[in-house]
C-alpha cells in the first residue's frame, strides 16, 4: 500500500459528537441563538474536524509551493517563467503579500519548491522538493508521468505531516507559478463540465485578445488528452502542475490528520477538486476562504459544495485569501471558547 492509498484509507467522517457539543454551547452563550451566524457554523464545522468540542487554532501553517509550467511557452502568461523563481526569493525575504498577511495573523510560513523551472539557493526557510524542472507543454504532452503525479501527492501529504510534528491546527494553502491559471482553468472545465470560455480568466492581467489565446490554447490541451480524463490522478498528470499536485496531497493529509484545511483561489481550488476525486470524503474538511474575480471560481466551488466566506475580488493567489480566512475561522473559535454562557454570566436567558 502506498502513502496516498494509506492517507485516504485513513480519512474518516466529522465527529458527530464534538459537533453536537459544540453546537449546544453556541446554543447556551450569552447571545440569541444563531446571531454570529456563520461564525457559529464554522466554528461547529471546526469541532467536527479537530474532534475537540471547543477547539482551538493556536498553531496556523500557510504552505506556498512553487512550480513552473511548460505551457507558458504558448503566450499565456503576461510575465516571464523566471517571475515564479524571483516570487519564491520575494517569500523567503518576507516580502510579499503573503508574508505580510501571515505575520498578522500570527502564521508561519512553509515555502517548497515542488517543481520550480531552475535550482534556487539553498535557504533554511525553503523546502526543496524538487519533482521536475517545471512540467511539460499541455498541449502536446502530459504535464507529468504517473509517477510524478504520485510523487506530487506524498510531497503534499508529507508537509502537513512534517509540519504536524512541529504542532498544527489550521493549514492554509496557497501557491506560486506563473502560468499556473492556465492549467487550472483546464482542470475547472473538465471538472465542471463548463465551457473553457466560462471557467478562463485573465490571470496576471493579459488582455482579450490575450485571453481569446489563452481559451484556444486550453482547448486544444483538452482536446488532446480527452478521452484519458477519466478520474482525478489522470486529470492532474495530464493537465496539472506540480504545485497543484501538492496541493491535493496536502487537502489529503490534512483530512487525515483532523486539521481544518483553507483553500485560496482559483489555483488552490483546482487542487481541492483532484483532491476530492481522489477522496471525495475530504469535502467535509475544507473551508473556502474566498471567491476569487477570476472567472469560474464560483462554479470550481460550488463542485465542492463549498460556501466562501467573503468576496473582496482577490485573485492574487499565494494563499492571501486563506490567511485571511484562517484569522476569521480562529475568532469563530474563540467566540465559542471564551464567550460565558447565561448560567456562567448571570444573564437571563429568554423565555
Amino acid at each position: 500500500m502506498n502513502k496516498v492509498t494509506a492517507t485516504i484509507n485513513s480519512i474518516q467522517g466529522l465527529s458527530k459528537e464534538s459537533m453536537e457539543k459544540a453546537r449546544s454551547r453556541q446554543n447556551q452563550l450569552t447571545k440569541p441563538a444563531g446571531s454570529l451566524g456563520i461564525l457559529e457554523d464554522l466554528s461547529v464545522k471546526i469541532a467536527g474536524i479537530t474532534g475537540k468540542h471547543r477547539p482551538r487554532l493556536d498553531h496556523k501553517a500557510v504552505f506556498i509551493f512553487a512550480g513552473d509550467h511548460g505551457v507558458v511557452k504558448e503566450g499565456v502568461s503576461a510575465y516571464p517563467a523566471e517571475v515564479t523563481a524571483q516570487m519564491v526569493y520575494n517569500f523567503l525575504n518576507k516580502g510579499a503579500a503573503i508574508n505580510v498577511l501571515s505575520r498578522h495573523i500570527g502564521a508561519r510560513v512553509i515555502v517548497v519548491d515542488a517543481g520550480v523551472a531552475t535550482n534556487l539557493t539553498v535557504h533554511n526557510d525553503l523546502v526543496i522538493r524538487k519533482i521536475g524542472y517545471g512540467t511539460n507543454n499541455i498541449t502536446n504532452d502530459c504535464a507529468m508521468t504517473e509517477e510524478q503525479a504520485d510523487e506530487s501527492l506524498i510531497l503534499g501529504i508529507e508537509m502537513i505531516e512534517q509540519e504536524c510534528k512541529k504542532g498544527l491546527d489550521i493549514a492554509a494553502l496557497g501557491e506560486m507559478g506563473i502560468g499556473n491559471t492556465t492549467p487550472s482553468a483546464a482542470i475547472a472545465s473538465v471538472m465542471t463540465g463548463l465551457p473553457v470560455e466560462k471557467v478562463t480568466g485573465k490571470g496576471t492581467g493579459i488582455n482579450d485578445n490575450q485571453r481569446d489565446h489563452k481559451i484556444s490554447i486550453i482547448k486544444k490541451a483538452i482536446d488532446f488528452h480527452k478521452p484519458y480524463l477519466s478520474d482525478g490522478l489522470a486529470i492532474l498528470m495530464r493537465l496539472g502542475g506540480f504545485e497543484i499536485g501538492a496541493i491535493a496531497g496536502a487537502v489529503l493529509g490534512a483530512a487525515a490528520h483532523h486539521i481544518p484545511v483553507v483553500i485560496d483561489g482559483f489555483i488552490s481550488t483546482a487542487g481541492a477538486l483532484i483532491a476530492h476525486s481522489i477522496c471525495p470524503g475530504v469535502s467535509p474538511y475544507i473551508i473556502a476562504s474566498h471567491v476569487s474575480a477570476e472567472t469560474g471560481h464560483a462554479a470550481m466551488l460550488s463542485q465542492l459544495n463549498a460556501a466562501p466566506l467573503f468576496d473582496l475580488h482577490m485573485r492574487l493567489g499565494e494563499g492571501t485569501g486563506a490567511a485571511l480566512a484562517m484569522n476569521i475561522a480562529d475568532a469563530a473559535c474563540k467566540l465559542l471558547d471564551q464567550m460565558a454562557t447565561f448560567e456562567e454570566a448571570g444573564v437571563s436567558d429568554k423565555e
